[in-house]
């Protein structure tokens, strides 16, 4: 029992830091900093612009392949992995 409680807190703990960084980008970067962004460019446009449009979406994607990773490893560390099973 204590080991599953610590897989889950482990798990919880992953996916909330992952969206905030998700929230930052998104929302923070997207709209509440957008004007402070907008003094530098990135590939021709305005940093806030292009967060807005591309960056949150890259990020989002990265995000996934973060959690993907870090998920095969606490699941290997708890002994749930698929390569683990019987």
């Amino acid at each position: 029992m204590k080991n599953t409680d610590s897989y889950w807190k482990a798990n919880l703990r992953l996916m909330i830091s992952l969206l905030v960084v998700w929230f930052l980008v998104s929302f923070g970067c997207g709209i509440l900093f957008v004007d402070y962004l907008n003094q530098f460019r990135l590939f021709g446009f305005k940093l806030g612009f292009w967060f807005s449009q591309q960056g949150s979406i890259y990020i989002f994607v990265i995000l996934i392949f973060v959690y993907v990773w870090r998920m095969n490893k606490l699941d290997k560390r708890y002994g749930v992995d698929e390569d683990g099973e019987s």
